[in-house]
């Protein structure tokens, strides 16, 4: 029993410390690698995984030991290119989520921004009316339902390259329940303020 319990945290690792890797040098979300991680690792599809927090701490741990040079610039970078999309659609009640908000983003990661809308239209015709290019697909929300994301490709001058902005569209009444703290206090994602002060904090570094 014990041996089998072994075996099983080590291939939990196993998966943990792939799935990082894919996380940091490609720039997927939690769930997609986790799932490459076990098709690469040969692995068969009902092998249980890591939780997030497992993960979280192997992208942690991998940014660490090979971008320790790079990684706080490179996010701060897209923090400040969160803040300028925030601002433009304040009127939606723009939220920071993924790895931009938890700090563990790099110049691969995407931005995700989850929009909390009383007309679900309303931030669609406003990028139409601006001249905003941007494709739509549905993806799994916070909630794990799933919901329309308008993906938006935009320089990033600081990074000197391209970075997709996901805009996730959610129902206003949605937002009560978008602020929910997890097991360890931590809130998934944050408001134009709460932002905004974690960027003044690393300005005064």
């Amino acid at each position: 029993m014990r041996d089998n319990a072994r075996l099983m945290n080590h291939v939990i690792e196993e998966i943990a410390n792939t799935a990082a890797r894919l996380v940091v040098e490609e720039g997927l979300e939690f769930g997609p690698a986790k799932r490459r991680a076990i098709k690469q690792l040969g692995l068969p599809k009902n092998t249980a995984m890591p939780d997030n927090d497992a993960l979280e701490d192997a992208v942690r741990e991998y940014i660490d030991i090979f971008c320790a040079e790079t990684q706080a610039l490179e996010l701060q970078a897209l923090r400040e290119l969160a803040q300028v999309w925030m601002t433009r659609l304040a009127e939606f009640r723009p939220h920071l989520g993924g790895a931009v908000w938890r700090g563990t983003a790099t110049a691969n990661s995407d931005i995700y921004l989850q929009l909390f809308c009383d007309d679900p239209k309303s931030a669609e015709i406003k990028l139409i009316d601006h001249n905003v290019r941007y494709e739509v697909s549905s993806v799994l929300g916070f909630a794990g339902e799933e919901v329309d994301a308008l993906s938006v490709v935009c320089p990033c001058p600081k990074l000197s390259q391209h970075i997709v902005v996901h805009l996730m569209i959610y129902d206003y009444d949605d937002l009560r329940g978008a602020l929910k703290a997890d097991a360890k206090g931590r809130t998934p994602r944050g408001d134009l303020a709460a932002l905004q002060r974690i960027l003044e904090i690393n300005n005064d570094k």
